[in-house]
């Protein structure tokens, strides 16, 4: 792109059955960073040959089945990248949910959030620790200098314009308070929610429940988000959602979120 560079996420829901999904949204879209969620993928079966193919290399960490994250980069970017962690510190986590690069001097960290299962769950006590060590970090890598962009799957729709059904949602999990309290923390600490710094359509979200319909009766959650430090705040020119994805066969129930950045 000319005259800046764009940056985006997607929860692609397994990168083995997603990767053509990929490779075409990156020829019509070709980003300069895509940070990836749920690749559900050991190391060795990650498909750089087919990214090298495409013009991407990456950074990655993943596992069977399960979570797996991967931080995609234009092959002319290569020379200025710089893994800063493959785990989140200051947990004890074997789940691979966060990866970390300097890439073009930004710090791009993408992160794979705990869901949470149920409020009175350990899994939701593991969500709120988890995003407790992510807030601590954050703010160490802030207070070192550089620009930083926190992309990723938060689990997290952080207002009630980002829910489909409030009322139905309300105190439920991804919109409880305990939740969005942590998302309001992240954006304390000089972050901005880059698709809200626009006036945006109502009723846009970034995920929908493969059941009941849910993408055709737009009953989605925005929990997909950019969120960035002041300096690329002051470079952001536009953040949206692309819902074409969605619309494909075998699609992933997450849709693409890109920000657009001046030079």
């Amino acid at each position: 792109m000319l005259g800046g560079m764009q940056i985006a996420t997607w929860n692609v829901n397994s990168l083995k059955v997603r990767i053509g999904h990929v490779l075409n949204w990156l020829s019509a879209n070709p980003v300069d960073i895509l940070c990836l969620q749920e690749t559900k993928l050991t190391d060795d079966k990650f498909p750089l040959a087919e990214l090298k193919a495409a013009g991407y290399c990456a950074v990655f960490t993943g596992q069977p089945t399960y979570n797996g994250v991967a931080i995609l980069y234009r092959e002319q970017h290569a020379s200025s990248v710089r893994l800063l962690s493959a785990q989140l510190p200051g947990i004890e986590d074997p789940q691979k949910r966060l990866i970390a690069a300097n890439i073009l001097g930004i710090n791009v960290v993408c992160a794979y959030f705990p869901n949470g299962q149920a409020l009175d769950s350990d899994k939701f006590q593991y969500k709120m620790q988890w995003i407790a060590a992510l807030h601590a970090w954050v703010a160490e890598l802030l207070g070192a200098g550089a620009p930083l962009a926190l992309l990723g799957d938060y689990n997290i729709a952080p207002e009630d314009r980002d829910v489909h059904d409030p009322v139905a949602w309300a105190g439920q999990l991804h919109c409880s308070p305990q939740e969005r309290e942590w998302f309001a923390k992240l954006i304390d600490l000089g972050l901005t929610d880059a698709f809200r710094a626009f006036d945006q359509a109502p009723r846009l979200f970034s995920w929908w429940d493969y059941r009941q319909l849910g993408f055709r009766r737009n009953a989605g959650l925005r929990i997909d988000h950019i969120l960035l430090d002041a300096q690329l705040r002051s470079r952001l020119t536009a953040c949206s959602i692309d819902k074409a994805p969605r619309k494909l066969e075998q699609p992933s129930d997450h849709t693409p979120v890109l920000a657009t950045l001046s030079d």
